[in-house]
């Protein structure tokens, strides 16, 4: 089955789709700021759940190649988030193929709440709920810090479309929280348990998406581009995620991420003066910017080069394939 390059950055605010065009789902989803770092960031937090990390890993076709998994991930969430009903049916019918395979069980223990032999499956409505979880809390996170802090109306409204989309993906609607309350009430509890675990895969894979690692070399002015996303992904990571990846952060990397969002912040703030030839870069879809972060990783692994320079492919492939 094959899904559309990309998503018609005019037939998103005209062609009806799941959800209108004064939803908080497509305003926030909109916005490139949010496009370029929340899936990123819901990646590097959701490795914390070794059930999702594993479920995923051990079923994917791009193991080795995370950013064109994320491309792909972002492509799909976003046709069914920001494109007509005839494209979200297709990548919701691609995905439901895709998750009918997931299924099996841990192969190690992975933390004292996982023990081996676990089972996980893409069906399971915990699992389910959890996924949208981590990209509803990084859209939140990525939306309040880089565009405009929320009002508690939008933040309900953004939550009650984020259940909806994982309903559309097959989420039982009793697997999530009744409403935005109490779901911050029990997801901070989740980030605060001692049910959190990075596998030493997670840990690897999770620290080059979130720009730790210098995942393959770059020339400018993308490398400073990626540098920025990267910063902006490290420092909206809550602390206790940061040191269980051992990322170095101080005053001078925090001082750092405040100017640079409050700099894109300042840029959605006044948006009328921005120059025209600007201001479409801060709306529409950004699967057209993950798409040539992909390209060019599938075109250094093409090469024999790693994606993920010093990591062995031969652990993972053989588990894998074991």
């Amino acid at each position: 089955m094959l899904l559309p390059d990309a998503l018609d950055e005019e037939a998103v605010m005209s062609e009806p789709g799941y959800f209108s065009d004064h939803s908080m789902a497509r305003r926030v989803m909109s916005k490139r700021a949010v496009g370029l770092t929340y899936g990123q960031r819901a990646l590097v937090v959701g490795a914390v759940n070794p059930l999702l990390y594993v479920g995923t890993a051990e079923n994917t076709e791009h193991r080795m190649t995370p950013y064109t998994r994320l491309s792909l991930t972002g492509h799909l969430f976003e046709a069914v988030f920001l494109g007509s009903k005839a494209e979200a049916d297709r990548a919701l019918e691609f995905t439901t193929k895709k998750h009918a395979r997931v299924n099996g069980t841990l192969p190690e223990a992975a933390g004292a709440h996982h023990p081996a032999g676990t089972r996980y499956s893409a069906h399971d409505p915990h699992l389910m709920y959890m996924t949208m979880a981590f990209t509803f809390d990084s859209a939140e996170v990525m939306y309040d810090l880089l565009v405009r802090t929320m009002t508690d109306g939008e933040r309900e409204g953004l939550y009650q479309d984020y259940v909806r989309w994982a309903e559309l993906f097959g989420m039982p609607r009793d697997a999530a929280p009744d409403n935005y309350r109490a779901f911050r009430s029990s997801f901070d509890a989740y980030l605060a348990s001692d049910e959190l675990f990075l596998t030493e895969e997670a840990r690897l894979v999770g620290s080059y998406l979130a720009g730790q690692r210098v995942p393959y070399p770059q020339r400018v002015p993308l490398q400073q581009v990626t540098s920025a996303v990267f910063l902006l992904i490290q420092g909206s990571l809550p602390p206790r995620i940061r040191q269980m990846y051992a990322m170095p952060w101080g005053r001078a990397e925090q001082l750092a991420y405040r100017a640079l969002a409050q700099g894109v912040r300042t840029a959605h703030v006044s948006l009328p003066l921005v120059p025209p030839v600007l201001r479409g870069t801060l709306a529409g879809p950004s699967g057209p910017v993950y798409k040539l972060v992909s390209q060019r990783e599938r075109k250094l692994v093409g090469t024999g080069r790693p994606s993920m320079p010093g990591v062995d492919p031969r652990n993972w492939v053989e588990r894998n394939s074991a």
